[in-house]
C-alpha cells in the first residue's frame, strides 16, 4: 500500500566529462522523517528517448519512505551522445555525484544503490559490474545494491547474430562489441546485491533471459532476487500502466530498508 508522506522536491545539475550539465531531480524525505537509504534511477526509452521525469513518481514515493532518491539524466544519441559509451560515462558521473549528496545526509556507502528501467536498468548495471573500459571489476564503494526495473540487455548473446546486429545499431554499440555490453558476461563473485523487476510477457528481455542471468549471479556467490510479474509486458511498473506500481514500490523500499536496517539481505 502506497504512503503518501509528503517529500521535499528540488532540482540540480551534474557536469559530464563533455562539459554537458544534465538534471538531478531531487527528492527527500520530508523533515523529520528518519533518512534510512538512498537510490539513483536512471530513466529508459532505448538511450533515444525520455528523460529525468520518467521516474519522478518512483522517486517521490520512496522519499515518502525515508530514502533519498534521485532522477538522474544522461545524453542520448543523437543528443550528445555518440555512442553507448557516453550514456555510460554519464551514468558514473551521475553515481558519483549521488554518493556525494548522500555522503552530505550522512548515508554510508553501504545503504545506497542505483538502478533505472529498461535501457536505464542496464546502464546502472553496467556502471556497477564493470569499470570504466568495460573491465570486469570488484565493485567499488560507490554503491552496494542495484535495482533493475524490466532492465534491458542482460544476455544480449542469446540473440541471434541478425538481431545482436541490430541492438547495436539502435543503441550506439560499435559492431561486433556486444559482448561488451552483454551483463551476464560480467557477472563475478562480490557483485553488488540486486533486485530485479521483470514481466514473464516482455517483449524486449525475455524472461528467460533474466532467469538466466539470475542464477549466473547466485551461481557466483551473489545475491539476485527476481521478482516476476506474470503476463506484464515491457515498462509495467509505471503508475496506471497495468497495476504494478505499487508492488514495486513496496518492494524496493522494503529491499532498500532492510539493507539499511541489517535485515535479510545481509547489510
Amino acid at each position: 500500500m502506497l504512503v503518501m508522506a509528503a517529500c521535499r522536491e528540488s532540482s540540480m545539475v551534474y557536469e559530464t566529462v563533455d562539459g554537458s550539465k544534465l538534471p538531478l531531480l531531487v527528492f527527500d524525505p520530508a523533515d523529520g522523517t528518519p533518512l534510512a537509504a538512498g537510490i539513483v534511477l536512471f530513466h529508459g526509452g532505448g538511450l533515444r528517448s525520455g528523460s529525468a521525469d520518467g521516474l519522478v513518481a518512483h522517486c517521490r514515493e520512496l522519499g515518502s519512505r525515508g530514502i533519498f532518491a534521485v532522477s538522474a539524466g544522461y545524453r542520448l544519441l543523437g543528443q550528445g551522445a555518440a555512442s553507448i559509451d557516453d550514456c555510460v560515462a554519464d551514468v558514473r558521473q551521475a553515481v558519483e555525484h549521488f554518493t556525494r549528496l548522500a555522503a552530505a545526509r550522512g548515508l554510508k556507502p553501504s545503504c545506497l544503490a542505483s538502478g533505472g528501467s529498461s535501457a536505464g536498468a542496464h546502464l546502472a548495471l553496467v556502471a556497477a559490474l564493470t569499470a570504466s573500459g568495460t573491465t570486469p571489476t570488484v565493485p567499488g564503494p560507490g554503491v552496494a545494491a542495484v535495482v533493475a526495473l524490466n532492465p534491458a540487455g542482460l544476455d544480449l548473446l542469446a540473440f541471434s547474430p541478425e538481431r545482436q546486429r541490430s541492438i547495436e545499431q539502435e543503441v550506439g554499440i560499435a559492431t561486433g562489441r556486444a559482448i561488451e555490453y552483454s551483463l551476464i558476461e560480467f557477472v563475478r563473485p562480490g557483485s553488488p546485491l540486486m533486485l530485479i523487476h521483470h514481466g514473464t510477457a516482455d517483449e524486449v528481455e525475455p524472461i528467460e533471459h533474466v532467469r538466466r542471468f539470475r542464477d549466473a549471479m547466485v551461481q557466483a556467490g551473489n545475491e539476485c532476487t527476481l521478482l516476476e510479474y506474470e503476463q506484464a509486458e515491457h515498462g509495467f511498473h509505471y503508475p496506471g500502466h497495468s497495476g504494478h506500481f505499487e508492488d514495486v514500490i513496496d518492494a524496493t523500499a522494503r529491499f532498500l530498508l532492510d539493507r539499511s536496517h541489517a535485515g535479510p539481505y545481509g547489510y
